[in-house]
């Protein structure tokens, strides 16, 4: 049975997450190369912000991986990995609708895995501990982007407190601004922002400006911004333990 690996990206306008996820492939795929002494392929796709739809995206990342052999069923896996941390609309309900249609479309010559978004891998955490140590900050904020799906946040709180931080939202309440201001207004004069993001990209961008501002707001307090989680081999393994579950 032969297997390819496809990584699913919300996708941007920047250019810079697409440049990331290309690398962070690159990892996956030389791990995939060391772990089991064969040639897998290893893709890339985006949710949206892509001229194609992601079901047309699969349908011809699988027939690009697969040829067009005609096989007995299951013989060909291909394995979907969402790259999202929180579980919201576009991980429990569009990419699944994704999948689906490119299932119907492939049929049972190529059978399609959906495993487990990345944010839901347990050593997530440890990542993110690493980021945090680069800095001596006397508090911490996680700030996420946030979802509309009910229940989101608990994942995003959940992974604040493991991480001894408070949680903000980058599109909700509450906001970074007031974070800051209750941090602050507790006396805390060294406080770091860690951003719940996989890339460098437009939002951190924003988010990195909006710091500038809350600095001339909090001239007393010394506000530092880390940096987002980036393509590594550390994320290469999480990626690879998910699909090896």
């Amino acid at each position: 049975m032969s297997s390819a690996y496809l990584l699913v990206s919300h996708g941007s306008r920047d250019r810079r997450p697409e440049v990331a996820m290309q690398q962070l492939a690159k990892l996956v795929c030389h791990k995939y190369d060391n772990a089991l002494n064969s040639e897998h392929l290893v893709g890339i796709a985006a949710l949206e912000m892509s001229p194609q739809p992601l079901h047309e995206q699969i349908q011809q990342f699988a027939k690009s991986a697969f040829g067009n052999r005609q096989l007995s069923q299951n013989q060909n896996r291909l394995k979907i990995v969402p790259l999202f941390l929180l579980p919201g609309v576009h991980v429990m309900t569009d990419i699944p609708a994704e999948v689906a249609l490119a299932q119907q479309a492939l049929g049972e010559d190529i059978m399609i895995e959906l495993q487990p978004y990345l944010g839901s891998h347990p050593n997530l955490e440890k990542l993110l501990t690493k980021q945090i140590a680069a800095i001596k900050a006397e508090a911490w904020i996680l700030l996420a982007h946030g979802s509309r799906r009910p229940g989101s946040k608990e994942t995003v709180e959940a992974m604040a407190a493991s991480l001894s931080a408070v949680a903000a939202y980058w599109a909700g309440p509450p906001s970074l601004e007031s974070r800051v201001t209750e941090l602050a207004a507790a006396g805390y004069k060294k406080i770091a922002i860690l951003p719940y993001f996989l890339f460098t990209g437009g939002i951190t961008d924003a988010i990195a400006a909006s710091i500038e501002e809350l600095k001339l707001q909090f001239s007393a307090v010394n506000l530092q911004l880390a940096q987002p989680l980036g393509a590594s081999a550390e994320l290469a393994e999480l990626i690879w333990d998910l699909t090896d579950r």
